[in-house]
């Protein structure tokens, strides 16, 4: 490292370093991050699937004209419609998760970015965990009806939806977990990941 020279010193040259001093990030604390980044990416792609899934198992639960719809249902438009917003919401985090991965940076400002994840991850996890409940309460109310007697395919169906719901949530609560982990650190270190 060179010194400054003396004459910028005598011509009013300033030796002093910058007051913002970037952050340094080691490559094993960027590979842990990306490492980290790349989990969040893993349970939001998952969730995204069983949500979607669960959403056209409903969506297609029609047998003939003589049977039970799902719309007739109003729990059952609740589980649509839940897991639908789901899908959409995991949708849009998985394209901020690689966003994030490739580029570095979140895609709004770190400490709305952070609260964001980690407030809307609580609000959809509790979302699916109320509509799935809600649906194996109307599940089980119509095992003890004729309407699972006479169209047993329906209600089988139905159960496959809301078994993907409640799939949906536990990899949604994972991520809450872990972007609940990134708030703390952002909070301790002011940072979103603890390096």
């Amino acid at each position: 490292m060179r010194s400054p020279q003396p004459h910028a010193l005598r011509n009013g040259g300033d030796n002093r370093s910058p007051s913002h001093h970037p952050r340094f990030h080691s490559t094993v604390a960027e590979h842990k991050l990306r490492r980290f980044n790349s989990l969040i990416l893993v349970f939001r792609l998952t969730s995204f699937s069983f949500s979607l899934a669960s959403s056209v198992f409903m969506l297609t639960n029609t047998r003939g004209s003589d049977s039970p719809r799902w719309y007739h249902y109003d729990t059952f438009r609740f589980v649509l419609a839940a897991n639908a917003i789901v899908a959409f919401y995991s949708m849009f985090e998985m394209g901020a998760s690689v966003w994030e991965i490739s580029r570095g940076a979140t895609l709004f400002p770190e400490v709305l970015q952070v609260w964001f994840d980690f407030g809307h991850d609580q609000v959809f996890a509790y979302l699916l965990l109320s509509t799935s409940a809600a649906g194996t309460s109307m599940a089980r109310t119509l095992r003890g009806t004729d309407t699972c007697i006479a169209n047993n395919a329906f209600c089988i169906q139905s159960d496959i939806a809301i078994a993907l719901g409640y799939a949906a949530f536990l990899f949604l609560g994972f991520t809450s977990l872990l972007t609940g982990f990134r708030v703390v650190c952002f909070i301790i270190n002011g940072s979103r990941f603890h390096l």
